[in-house]
């Protein structure tokens, strides 16, 4: 019985993610299908000290992302999410969290990689599978920086919880470490970027879907941490739980955000164009 389920539950999964390509399909006629379309930005035209848009490495070439792409790119994000939270089963993260993260990271991990590979920073002299590359160097280094701050910050440390907080961590990699450094790789100049002053400048719309959703995930874990120490004595209240809970919503949330930014830098851009 129970191998019926998951079986039934795989051909869900395999009927929405197969339905979800049938409506991605349409956008290769845009380019899609090498990920956007390609712009070479020239610096010296823009700043004189050789960055361009505050902070742009002269002869980068910026990608340029519509509205719909960007769209695209966090539906398959958002459908290895849904496609994880489906097959572990309602509640699974309370019961069990180790294996309802691991799913979760199972399920994004590559999806994540392979959409911002697409969109990486200067796709002609870095090629996807060097962007893919960096992706999976990426994961372990971000978990081991946001395991670090979550120890730092509270977060137990036994036996106990090592599994469910190696897989949260590898999570919070994927939403926070990995898209950077798919796109980015190790340039420092783009890394320093990726903060709050990109909401006050003109940047590019990559930037805004790698930094909102990041953004929120951090948001989301550090308010979902709230109710932990609080004597209610409910199962959720256990790490990770409730973290993971306020991270993927804080995520999902930053997600729709950059979607917003991305129209309104599209709006503003149009005039300049003009």
């Amino acid at each position: 019985m129970a191998a019926r389920v998951v079986l039934g539950r795989a051909w869900a999964v395999g009927a929405a993610v197969g339905w979800l390509g049938m409506l991605i399909r349409p956008a290769a006629h845009f380019g899609w299908c090498t990920g956007v379309a390609r712009v070479r930005s020239v610096a010296s035209r823009e700043s004189p000290s050789g960055l361009a848009g505050g902070g742009r490495i002269m002869g980068d070439e910026a990608t340029q992302v519509s509205a719909f792409s960007a769209g695209v790119a966090h539906a398959l994000c958002f459908a290895g999410l849904a496609a994880a939270h489906y097959l572990s089963g309602r509640g699974a993260l309370v019961s069990d969290p180790a294996h309802a993260l691991r799913l979760l990271v199972v399920f994004e991990a590559p999806l994540v990689i392979v959409v911002f590979s697409l969109l990486r920073r200067d796709p002609k002299g870095c090629s996807f599978l060097r962007a893919a590359a960096r992706g999976l160097l990426g994961l372990p280094t971000g978990a081991f920086l946001n395991a670090f701050g979550a120890i730092v910050l509270g977060a137990p440390i036994g036996i106990k919880y090592w599994a469910a907080t190696t897989y949260w961590s590898l999570l919070m990699s994927l939403f926070t470490f990995v898209p950077a450094a798919c796109v980015f790789g190790a340039s420092k100049v783009n890394w320093q970027l990726l903060s709050h002053s990109i909401y006050c400048r003109p940047t590019d719309a990559v930037d805004y879907m790698i930094s909102a959703p990041a953004h929120g995930a951090v948001i989301g874990a550090w308010l979902g941490a709230w109710p932990m120490p609080l004597d209610w004595e409910r199962p959720w209240q256990e790490w990770p739980i409730c973290v993971t809970y306020g991270s993927v919503v804080g995520h999902l949330i930053g997600m729709a955000i950059s979607l917003v930014l991305v129209v309104t830098h599209k709006r503003r851009s149009r005039p300049k164009a003009d």
